[in-house]
């Protein structure tokens, strides 16, 4: 729990003036605003510009499921994801009804980005189709495009007519700072694309259980915008009706009040500061152990993941012999690393790799 979090939760518990009525169907106002400043600056113009229809959703998941199902309605194309995404991308699209296509992402050999294809496979995407881009620590790889290749994806999103649909879910959470791990993103917003994003309070402020996060279009004015939340209601109304006012709450509460804002970024940095050096710690150890292979992806890879690179054997003996809870892919938690355990993961990964 962040600290900032408990205070907002106090303060929330003790304002009897509060009450437990249904929210609007689009959610707190306060915090749908906090959650723009967020994305873009929070000095940024289209904070309150009215061109961004902004909607409270059931934390990203559901803010995923309603753009999905805008889309498919709206702005029926097949929608392209990077290879690999993260595992639940695929079925709520499918759920939804959009033709989700991959497009090349990960590099197994350098255990980094696979540039070159991920350009060429969006040059040759269907004209007018969607793009899933991940805003920051990519899930699950934990590789990110430098700002120069971002300013490359835009290029081609531009003459290819391809509509970005950014998926936000660890912004802050990667450096500690907003604004560096939103630059791609915010290139994108800079330049007038018009595009979709889905947004996740869960790890940048903890609020996992609050199901607390918001669905953005960006829209070319204020007028679509308007046209754009009219129709997105409706989607909402048959699908939840309103979203729950708690986690809102502590939301807006702390990005609307300068101090606790600014408390609450404090602690984004002791945070991404601890998973950075759970990320060498790990490294350090595979190393000392003499562990089969390079592990320089360890400390290069970003955010709460590592791909470690274990294959679908591997890992699953990782789980059922040592008990070190993983994905199949290999992806593991740096977040869940600890300078009590980190030595005993290590051992266990360099156990894999020489026997399995």
């Amino acid at each position: 729990m962040f600290p900032v979090v408990r205070k907002a939760e106090m303060a929330i518990a003790n304002d009897h003036t509060l009450d437990k009525e249904y929210s609007t169907i689009d959610g707190d106002a306060t915090f749908t605003k906090g959650a723009r400043g967020v994305l873009f600056g929070f000095d940024h113009p289209d904070v309150t510009s009215g061109r961004v229809a902004t909607f409270q959703t059931l934390s990203g998941t559901g803010a995923l499921r309603v753009l999905a199902d805008f889309l498919v309605k709206h702005r029926p194309s097949p929608i392209y994801v990077s290879a690999p995404t993260w595992g639940n991308h695929g079925a709520i699209f499918a759920e939804a009804g959009l033709d989700a296509r991959p497009y090349r992402y990960f590099d197994k050999k350098t255990k980094g980005l696979d540039f070159d294809g991920m350009i060429a496979d969006l040059k040759a995407a269907t004209p007018g189709s969607i793009v899933l881009l991940h805003t920051c620590a990519h899930n699950p790889t934990g590789v990110d495009p430098t700002l120069e290749q971002w300013k490359v994806v835009a290029d081609v999103c531009e003459a290819n007519a391809l509509y970005p649909f950014f998926d936000t879910a660890y912004q802050g959470f990667v450096t500690g700072n907003l604004d560096k791990d939103g630059e791609g993103l915010r290139l994108f917003v800079d330049r007038g694309f018009e595009m979709c994003i889905a947004q996740s309070f869960a790890k940048i402020m903890g609020l996992y259980g609050e199901r607390c996060g918001a669905a953005h279009f960006v829209c070319g004015d204020k007028a679509v915008a308007a046209k754009v939340t009219s129709q997105a209601k409706l989607i909402i109304r048959r699908a939840y009706s309103s979203p729950p006012k708690h986690g809102a709450r502590i939301a807006a509460m702390i990005l609307s009040k300068p101090d606790m804002r600014q408390q609450w970024l404090d602690e984004l940095v002791v945070v991404t500061n601890r998973i950075t050096r759970m990320r060498a710690a790990l490294r350090k150890n595979l190393e000392a152990l003499g562990t089969k292979g390079n592990w320089e992806h360890v400390t290069k890879q970003i955010g709460m993941f590592t791909f470690t690179g274990l294959t679908p054997a591997q890992s699953d003996k990782m789980v059922k012999e040592h008990h070190v809870y993983m994905t199949k892919n290999g992806r593991i938690s740096v977040a869940g690393l600890t300078e009590k355990n980190v030595a005993y993961v290590a051992k266990c990964i360099k156990h894999v790799t020489d026997n399995y």
